[in-house]
């Protein structure tokens, strides 16, 4: 069955490259098999899409064949008489020339380590006023016996397989037919040097399962399933760089305050002569500190008040305010003598 490479990545047809890598990105993360509820089988769809949607070479070619790109392979046969790519002063490589504006690919992009996620727990004042935590994280990392030297004491020498280049040549099945390409050597993790004497620590690849601390901060304003990426601390790629960590945010409740955007917001009780007739109150904000509030006198039920600059902060320090929503408190039961001055009040009109 025809695969639709837009529709598995939920992007449309004329989504631009990053549009394309941002969609990939989030949905690898929430699919990723190594998450207790990944799924490896979405996992391997969303990364075929991607590959074939951010070469720009293979996604002319895409949509140039439609919904039969997938099988267009099998098609590619009517190419055979060209021999493989090349017969009778014909070029494979020419022929994408002509047609893409560009021959033969080479792999020339830096190895990256997978990203990490990892999730951490956050009370609802850390969230609001930003935090730090430290975390324990076991990682593929630079092996702490060679520095990533890949040897201790001994030296480097020529890879033997790819003449010290760092690339070896490797053949590629296309709808065009068979195309040579040029990828990162394996064996010297395309550094084009191999070690006489390999660090035992490491296997002479540079990198090795570490445990290290790591401090993260945390902003201010965040909200609970937010993702923090911390750069380059995933998995380090042998003869490349690491990957990203991406740290999933679970913000706790609060009893007492709630979110609205850049401002707080609580609620405050009051008696029913004190909403007549107006008082003053101490209200504790989500600092710890407490500001004198004015209650107007004739104040309704669910009427808000504002306490400037005492919300969220932004990334600027730019605070929001605390909006206090008024709650008149009616008495369940009441004495015979408040029963009479409510009655001679009731007669008084009010």
């Amino acid at each position: 069955m025809a695969k639709d490479y837009y529709k598995i990545l939920g992007v449309d047809k004329d989504a631009s490259q990053a549009d394309i890598k941002k969609a990939y990105r989030e949905k690898a993360h929430k699919h990723h098999p190594d998450k207790s509820d990944g799924d490896e089988d979405e996992f391997k769809r969303i990364s075929e899409a991607y590959s074939v949607l951010s070469d720009e070479e293979k996604r002319i070619k895409y949509d140039r064949f439609g919904s039969d790109f997938d099988q267009a392979g099998a098609g590619a046969g009517g190419f055979s008489g060209f021999g493989g790519g090349q017969s009778q002063g014909f070029n494979m490589n020419d022929i994408f020339s002509e047609f893409f504006g560009g021959g033969a690919q080479t792999a020339t992009k830096q190895a990256v380590g997978s990203d990490v996620q990892i999730d951490a727990e956050l009370s609802f004042t850390e969230s609001v006023f930003g935090t730090t935590k430290t975390i324990s994280l076991s990682r593929q990392t630079t092996c702490s016996k060679c520095d990533g030297n890949r040897t201790v004491d001994g030296d480097m020498e020529e890879c033997e397989r790819c003449e010290g280049s760092g690339q070896v040549e490797a053949v590629q099945q296309t709808m065009l037919g068979r195309v040579k390409t040029r990828q990162s050597c394996k064996k010297c993790f395309g550094t084009g040097e191999v070690p006489d004497d390999p660090c035992s620590r490491c296997g002479g690849s540079g990198v090795t399962k570490e445990s290290e601390e790591i401090d993260i901060k945390i902003p201010s304003g965040v909200s609970d399933g937010e993702m923090v990426r911390i750069r380059e601390k995933g998995e380090q790629a042998p003869g490349g760089k690491a990957g990203d960590l991406y740290v999933k945010l679970h913000v706790g409740s609060s009893d007492e305050f709630t979110k609205e955007g850049q401002n707080l917001k609580k609620e405050l009780f009051i008696t029913m002569s004190e909403a007549a007739l107006g008082t003053k109150k101490k209200i504790e904000t989500l600092d710890g500190s407490e500001v004198n509030l004015k209650i107007p006198a004739g104040i309704t039920h669910g009427e808000l008040l504002k306490i400037n600059g005492r919300g969220i902060p932004d990334r600027r320090g730019n605070r929001g305010d605390l909006l206090v929503r008024i709650r008149i408190r009616v008495p369940e039961k009441l004495s015979k003598h408040q029963k009479k001055l409510l009655k001679e009040l009731q007669e008084e009109g009010l």
